[in-house]
């Protein structure tokens, strides 16, 4: 008899996905591409800023200290063109500039090497969110009581939407941030870091929340909140006894549930440091705040909107699993995302993929290696198999949306962890490459080198098949049997050549490993078998007869 098993994925869309991006303008090119413009390095922003939630308008200035990486004529920030630029600065004199876009050229005399700093004054009406955190925007939200609340969420769209910047992933301020918040005196105003004071500003009816971030992070991540917030506060203690002050910022009328709910902040933070170490922003500190939206993982101010919930907005993962997806996968981008980024959005699936992966090493962590396969299972069925993972360079490629960056990335690494047959040396390798690139930034060329150098293997065609391609392999098995033999003969197809992956055999219910290559071979067995089925339940495959 014959039997073909698919590598197959079934197509079930996210819900809340876009299509991914396929064709790209002008526009996308600006934003994307690192032109001679923005050969420079940010080293400090200092975000000084007035949010006034009755108008739904900003007014602010931007401090960016940088260096040019080459002598500059012209020089490219980004602010959205629905934003007005009142002015640009280079100490008291003011610079020339003219706009396309969102992409905004100063005439400068730089040199290369000085450390520079332009002030750029701004105001206007952000572009509102649709449907936050995905198309990202502003959220003008009332809480329950009535009071403003306000929020931020822009990783697809990109930090300009509402404030002037270099707004290109492969830029991460060296110095870190201070962001000057100034709201009315009723609210409280959160963001990234540590709050290093609160004032008055000559103004009545309003104060100023001052914010610092010492590390470097993306643009993207840089966010606040306003609102009627409750501050509260737990502790971690990491494995070497130091002590990491967990900050809690929730609606009036929400401290009880969230005290209860964010017990399991602890349990996570010590299974990430299990097998990555230390929460990777320890003098910036950890947070989550209420959002008034689902959530994103604004660098150590996670926003949290789940509704104090277990899984997604109450589902998505199996039932057998008591914890909150958002607080999981949020605070996983911490260590992928945020302390590891990568620098251009082609990449985005090192990020998700490897955020989503985590997830079910936390499962692994807290409920075991067969209760994390059970997880690994129920994402599956949202990998699309659309596109290929790594996409576009050099544009504003809006990946984000397609759920394959984070559910077949996650099946990738998994897949990579069954090839590698060896459970140590794969958690080795995962911690290896975070270790050696945090508060750097990476790229595919990057993963796929590291993980040949560790291995000492050529995963080229691997690679290849997975991230590049949208074709999934599938095994080909055919059984002859004779008498009280058995001879098995297996091979890849739909596969590039030079692909070389375990398959698993169910031989009347015993199940044996094989390597299988786009080169039949065959084995036999001094036996007859009722049945012979492929049962991988290790690597990016559903069988089917």
């Amino acid at each position: 008899m014959s039997i073909r098993i698919f590598f197959i994925i079934l197509a079930v869309i996210w819900g809340e996905c876009l299509p991914a991006q396929t064709s790209f303008t002008r526009r996308d090119s600006l934003k994307g591409s690192l032109r001679p413009e923005r050969a420079y390095n940010v080293m400090h922003y200092t975000i000084n800023l007035k949010v006034d939630p009755s108008s739904k308008s900003l007014e602010g200035s931007v401090e960016m200290e940088f260096i040019p990486l080459q002598a500059m004529q012209r020089l490219q920030i980004d602010l959205a063109s629905n934003m007005e630029l009142s002015a640009v600065r280079d100490g008291r004199k003011l610079l020339k500039f003219t706009r396309e876009f969102g992409a905004v050229f100063i005439d400068v005399d730089y040199k290369e090497g000085s450390r520079e700093k332009l002030v750029i004054s701004y105001r206007g009406k952000p572009a509102q969110a649709k449907t936050p955190p995905w198309d990202g925007g502003f959220i003008w939200k009332t809480d329950e009581q009535g009071n403003a609340w306000v929020g931020v969420s822009c990783q697809g769209p990109g930090a300009s939407i509402w404030w002037p910047c270099k707004d290109h992933l492969s830029d991460e301020p060296d110095e870190g941030i201070a962001l000057n918040l100034t709201l009315p005196e009723n609210m409280m105003g959160i963001s990234n870091g540590q709050l290093v004071g609160v004032d008055q500003p000559e103004q009545a009816g309003w104060k100023t929340w001052h914010w610092k971030v010492s590390y470097p992070i993306n643009t993207y991540n840089v966010s606040i909140y306003a609102g009627d917030y409750v501050h509260f506060q737990d502790s971690y203690t990491a494995g070497d006894s130091s002590k990491l002050a967990l900050n809690y910022y929730v609606l009036r009328g929400n401290e009880e549930k969230a005290k209860s709910h964010f017990r399991q902040v602890g349990p996570m933070l010590a299974c990430y440091e299990k097998y990555f170490g230390k929460y990777p922003f320890w003098n910036d500190g950890y947070a989550l705040v209420e959002a008034p939206y689902l959530g994103m993982e604004h660098q150590s101010a996670v926003a949290y909107g789940n509704g104090y919930q277990r899984g997604y907005l109450g589902g998505r993962i199996p039932e057998e699993f008591n914890f909150d997806y958002i607080i999981i996968h949020e605070s996983g981008h911490e260590y992928f995302g945020n302390a590891l980024s990568v620098g251009d959005n082609a990449d985005l699936w090192l990020h998700e993929g490897l955020t989503t992966y985590l997830e079910a090493i936390y499962v692994e962590c807290m409920y075991g290696k067969k209760a994390s396969l059970r997880y690994l299972e129920s994402q599956r069925s949202s990998i699309r198999n659309a596109h290929p993972l790594v996409g576009p360079r050099g544009v504003h490629f809006t990946a984000y949306p397609d759920s394959d960056i984070y559910y077949k990335g996650s099946w990738v690494l998994q897949t990579l962890r069954f090839a590698l047959k060896n459970d140590a040396s794969w958690f080795k390798l995962l911690r290896v490459f975070y270790e050696a690139n945090r508060y750097r930034i990476v790229d595919t060329d990057q993963w796929k080198r590291f993980v040949d150098e560790f291995t000492g293997k050529d995963f080229g065609p691997f690679f290849e098949q997975y991230l590049h391609r949208t074709e999934i392999p599938a095994v080909e098995l055919k059984t002859d049997t004779s008498g009280h033999r058995t001879r098995i003969y297996y091979r890849l197809v739909n596969a590039v050549e030079g692909l070389e992956l375990p398959v698993e055999i169910s031989l009347d219910g015993r199940t044996i490993q094989l390597d299988a290559t786009t080169r039949e071979k065959n084995i036999e067995f001094s036996r007859a078998f009722k049945s012979v089925k492929a049962v991988n339940a290790q690597a990016l495959v559903r069988c089917e007869p």
